[in-house]
């Protein structure tokens, strides 16, 4: 009896150090995949027009990430639908690590909001990468129209119902639903002109096409800078670093509005756990440098980082908030 005791622990023993030296295989081929990634160039998704906030961002962020990961990191523009039609191709990517998505609040939280179905889901289709950055909107009028502040812009849009008309890049994009809660909350009526994409809604204020819009910091930015766009004030609650000169919306005549935006990293579902994580590793590396910080500011966006859990947070409280938006303003997709 004594010996097939023994003998059970000897197999026991051996039971235990095959299990130990099959999960060292394991870890082993786990670190050896992470170490072999990337092996070619990776596409990096941008649900927006070229020259739009996240567009941008995403140039930034795919310039530094060939660097750091020795592979081109390419761009690829797919504007439409707010941002729904890039989503869409993104979600439906091989899950390899090779294709990538600059989301946006736009394209991740206020589709959700806005649209009753989508091709996509935003939680349960995308792993979170890396919060890129944040950035406000920026409320911009043609300097011809005689405001100063949003007080100003208030009381003409309530003398002249139905008058004023503000862009933004799209139906279901940040820019329009900004717009609707400013209309909400002053109590006015304006007509939404949605336009393909960011950039084409800033020149529709340049050449007095529309009257105004709330639309991405980077794309306006240079324009209202050069004095061929007025700004109001940004978005946030908070003023920006990148123009700290110029107030809050709230501030400059509209108490408690707040309508910022954000650019983040995202893979699809399904993408190896070790692949999000060097991701995640050597975009935080970018981003603490002072060559990125002063480069993102340059372009409207202050840098955040963080884990991919954080970012995953982030787009669950933004979904929460603009389909309160979308419920009090009545805004539609079409």
């Amino acid at each position: 009896m004594f010996a097939l005791i023994k003998r059970g622990n000897v197999v026991n023993k051996q039971l235990i150090v095959k299990a130990a030296a099959g999960a060292v295989l394991v870890f082993a081929s786990i670190a050896a995949h992470a170490q072999a990634y990337p092996a070619k160039p990776i596409r990096m998704i941008v649900p927006s027009a070229p020259g739009s906030g996240p567009e941008l961002i995403a140039r930034l962020v795919a310039q530094k990430l060939t660097e750091a990961l020795g592979r081109p990191v390419v761009t690829d523009p797919r504007p439409g639908a707010g941002g729904s039609l890039g989503a869409e191709i993104a979600a439906k990517a091989p899950p390899d690590g090779y294709t990538l998505i600059m989301g946006s609040a736009g394209s991740h939280s206020v589709n959700t909001a806005l649209y009753p179905k989508l091709p996509y889901d935003a939680v349960r289709d995308f792993a979170p990468i890396v919060l890129v950055s944040t950035a406000p909107n920026i409320l911009i009028v043609h300097p011809s129209l005689p405001v100063k502040s949003a007080k100003d812009l208030i009381a003409i849009a309530r003398a002249r119902p139905g008058d004023l008309t503000f862009g933004s890049g799209g139906n279901g994009s940040t820019a329009h639903l900004s717009g609707e809660l400013f209309r909400t909350m002053a109590k006015v009526k304006m007509v939404h002109v949605p336009f393909k994409g960011a950039p084409s809604a800033v020149l529709g204020v340049m050449t007095g096409e529309i009257s105004l819009a709330i639309l991405n910091l980077p794309p306006a930015l240079p324009h209202v800078r050069s004095g061929k766009l007025k700004g109001l004030g940004v978005s946030t609650a908070k003023r920006s670093s990148a123009v700290p000169e110029l107030p809050t919306i709230a501030e400059s005549g509209l108490p408690g509005y707040d309508a910022g935006t954000w650019y983040g990293l995202l893979a699809p579902a399904g993408t190896p756990g070790e692949i999000i994580a060097r991701l995640n590793a050597e975009t935080v590396k970018i981003l603490r440098t002072d060559d990125m910080k002063k480069r993102m500011l340059a372009e409207g966006g202050e840098i955040v980082g963080g884990t991919p859990e954080d970012f995953a947070a982030v787009i669950k409280r933004d979904i929460e908030k603009w389909t309160k938006v979308v419920a009090a303003s009545g805004a539609r997709a079409d």
